[in-house]
């Protein structure tokens, strides 16, 4: 049977694209475009909505952000096309970025267009015909976090990307922003969680090295050879992309890493089939990371906690446009109680870090 390459659905609705403004104007600006395109959506994506055109000549990627309120800085598709023009140069798994449009009268928001990678991406489960052994997952697992390695190994200075960044104060700068943003978006039904915030903000570590940081770096955000799907070969979503702590991102991925043994509410979570055989559990994969990066993991519970505590937040946000009816989306429902979840998980590793504190100064 042959494999699945990632494909898109039905539009959602609501979330229609104005094919009437948005055809001519594309081929006023992607030169060599022919016929008219048949529009699907990719489910996925709970915060940027993403599409797919499918012209005669062209296979397209649309990006734009959603409807209703949003976090200020979020949802930059300028910014996030020019991350994507200035890496590509030394980081080729970025796709080939064809235009960007600051114009909202043409389809009611700011969007860019890049060209389709075709391939396999991952997402619950494997897709309809692919199978894994053990040894191939875990080359999979290996081949993901070198590719994050060889991001966070790029010379900012020497590929001219030190523009992303703001200076020192990052880690500092990312939970406050988080903090606040759930704040913000928080409903009712959600925790406040003060104690987690005012644990993140008493542990934050000082600077250290700084590299070009994803912030989202998953499975579900990798294509993968359809020929060979253990090789990485496009990298996707790079809104929250910025010069920060390697160690952060690393944490932000390992947010998402659901294991096998994990407790049941936690496999309901999973989005990403880090629970196959052969794949590193979350130490392990920390601990290769950092072998093959050469530094030590530090107060890794940190990096840990921040990152599920951003998960909440994310969450939070886009459950606030579920509650406040900006989206009907009936996938967000339940977000709410995924964020109760996350800040006990948040709780339970304080806890663990301060026994293994005690312990360690008896």
């Amino acid at each position: 049977m042959a494999v699945v390459t990632d494909t898109a659905g039905d539009v959602r609705d609501g979330e229609a694209l104005d094919l009437a403004r948005l055809d001519p104007w594309l081929k006023q600006h992607v030169p060599g475009l022919v016929g008219i395109p048949k529009v699907t959506q990719y489910a996925g994506g709970a915060s940027n909505w993403t599409y797919r055109l499918q012209y005669d000549t062209h296979d397209l990627i649309l990006r734009r952000p959603p409807a209703g309120t949003k976090a200020r800085s979020a949802h930059d598709m300028g910014r996030e096309f020019r991350i994507q023009q200035a890496l590509q140069p030394v980081f080729p798994l970025v796709p080939a970025m064809l235009v960007h449009c600051d114009d909202e009268s043409v389809i009611g928001a700011e969007f860019y267009v890049m060209q389709r990678l075709e391939g396999i991406i991952l997402r619950k489960h494997l897709p309809r015909g692919l199978e894994l052994t053990p040894e191939q997952v875990r080359t999979l697992c290996t081949n993901m976090l070198d590719t994050l390695v060889a991001l966070h190994r790029i010379d900012v200075d020497a590929a001219g990307l030190a523009q992303l960044g703001k200076g020192a104060g990052y880690a500092q700068r990312q939970v406050e922003g988080w903090i606040v943003r759930y704040e913000k978006a928080r409903t009712w039904n959600v925790p406040r969680s003060r104690g987690i915030a005012a644990w993140l903000r008493a542990n934050i570590p000082a600077d250290g090295r700084s590299c070009v940081v994803h912030n989202d770096f998953r499975f579900d955000n990798l294509v993968l050879d359809a020929q060979d799907p253990t090789r990485v070969i496009g990298v996707l979503d790079w809104e929250l992309a910025t010069i920060g702590d390697p160690l952060m991102d690393l944490g932000n991925t390992i947010a998402y890493w659901v294991q096998a043994d994990d407790d049941s509410i936690m496999r309901k979570l999973r989005r990403q089939p880090t629970d196959l055989p052969g794949m590193l559990t979350r130490r392990e994969a920390v601990d290769y990371y950092c072998a093959q990066m050469g530094i030590a993991p530090g107060n890794w519970t940190f990096y840990e906690v921040q990152g599920l505590f951003r998960i909440s937040a994310i969450a939070q946000q886009i459950y606030y446009r579920y509650h406040h009816k900006q989206t009907n989306n009936p996938a967000f429902r339940h977000f709410w109680l995924f964020v109760h979840y996350l800040h006990w998980r948040c709780r339970r590793l304080i806890l663990q870090h301060a026994r293994q504190h005690e312990a360690a100064t008896a």
